[in-house]
């Protein structure tokens, strides 16, 4: 399965006699499926359908989709809906026993939500279920073309992981190396300091104990290993595809508490460059990989 993005853009136009509307459908990274719709005045109905269609096609992301409508569903004449006129009017009533205020004015009134909306030239209701239809149907084609788009950026981002993914097994197998002459370093070091301590009056059996105590903390062996399985399973999952962003992000997570441990043991300078070069390449996989579905 091919990865998907969580970032993309989408817009579709449609036409229905004398009725037109465009479609625009915008995703940004997400915790979860995150879907918000702006709709025209009294076509809140569609959104039970419209948050379906959407959950079919994606598992994650925010996304803002909005709709913008010309022609005779939305060019009549407004009218006063006298309703939630009354129940303004009663609830100012209500806050004026508690609160010295003046009345309110009459445009004060007709602006809020709800008071003042238009007529829908589509009374028919043939023409109105007619008209839903076609927006699903165009809603639906808005979501395929917003698929492409975050495949085509899943592709792209597929491509910078395995690159990382590269990097960092390049990067442990200098560590390795690295490691693997470390006893020897440390032993040198060591006898080389109880020598200048001691005059030269050194004790072998003693440097051995001490050099081993110190190779001991300073193996970073498992680490390595754990590194190099990290960098195998990350390549699985991006060759397996689909919705594989929360698994990839808990992995690098394990890739940097690796990368971390490493820094902390390293003897020698070198070690730990090698450490702080896995911590940056880390950070920056994850930044890619936080942009997945």
């Amino acid at each position: 399965m091919a990865l998907s993005s969580m970032t993309g853009f989408a817009r579709a136009e449609g036409a229905l006699e004398e009725t037109r509307w465009v479609w625009e459908i915008k995703s940004v990274n997400g915790r979860g499926l995150e879907p918000r719709f702006r709709l025209p005045p009294g076509y809140d109905f569609l959104e039970l359908d419209l948050r379906k269609a959407l959950s079919q096609k994606f598992s994650r992301g925010s996304f803002n989709a909005f709709l913008s409508l010309k022609g005779a569903a939305v060019d009549g004449a407004f009218i006063v809906n006298r309703a939630a006129l009354s129940s303004a009017v009663k609830l100012v009533d209500e806050i004026r026993l508690s609160v010295d205020c003046d009345k309110p004015r009459p445009e004060g009134l007709l602006a809020l939500r709800g008071v003042i909306e238009p007529e829908s030239a589509l009374d028919d209701e043939d023409a109105r279920a007619a008209l839903a239809a076609a927006l699903k149907k165009s809603f639906a084609e808005a979501l395929a073309l917003l698929e492409r788009a975050r495949l085509n950026e899943g592709a792209a981002i597929g491509a910078l992981i395995r690159a990382q993914l590269d990097a960092i097994s390049d990067l442990t197998a200098r560590a390795r190396a690295s490691a693997d002459a470390a006893p020897d370093a440390i032993r040198a070091r060591i006898a080389q300091q109880l020598a200048d301590l001691l005059n030269g009056a050194v004790d072998e059996t003693r440097i051995a104990e001490e050099a081993a105590m110190l190779a001991l903390r300073a193996d970073i062996r498992e680490e390595l290993d754990r590194l190099a399985a990290h960098v195998e399973a990350g390549r699985a999952l991006i060759e397996k595809g689909g919705v594989i962003g929360r698994k990839l992000d808990f992995l690098t997570q394990e890739f940097n508490r690796e990368a971390n441990t490493l820094c902390s043991k390293a003897q020698d300078m070198a070690l730990k460059r090698i450490g702080l070069e896995l911590k940056s390449g880390i950070d920056q996989m994850r930044e890619q990989v936080q942009n997945l579905e």
